[in-house]
């Protein structure tokens, strides 16, 4: 069984026992939080269902650091930045 659930705007297919790094939560760590699905899969049937899963806060990391660099030709001006987004790790507990 797997279903369809939408956090923070981004859309994941998940199974029971996943674990799964989204945008961060507000949720402290060891906690469990409970999140809607928007359709439950089961083999080829799909089911749009309006039900929701449980979910344990494991830690709170930052992402792979993402370079931003801007360039302008022949006008001497280039600026490297970069940053590293905060997102939160879950492991799926119930369907």
């Amino acid at each position: 069984m797997q279903a369809l659930i939408k956090i923070s705007d981004k859309q994941y297919l998940v199974r029971q026992g996943d674990t799964l790094f989204v945008p961060k939560q507000k949720t402290a760590i060891g906690e469990t939080m409970e999140i809607q699905t928007m359709a439950a899969i089961d083999g080829e049937n799909t089911v749009l269902a309006a039900g929701s899963i449980q979910a344990k806060v494991l830690a709170h990391v930052k992402d792979t650091k993402v370079i931003v660099f801007k360039k302008k030709r022949r006008k001497r001006y280039q600026v490297r930045n970069g940053h590293r987004q905060q997102m939160t790790q879950i492991e799926v507990i119930s369907l």
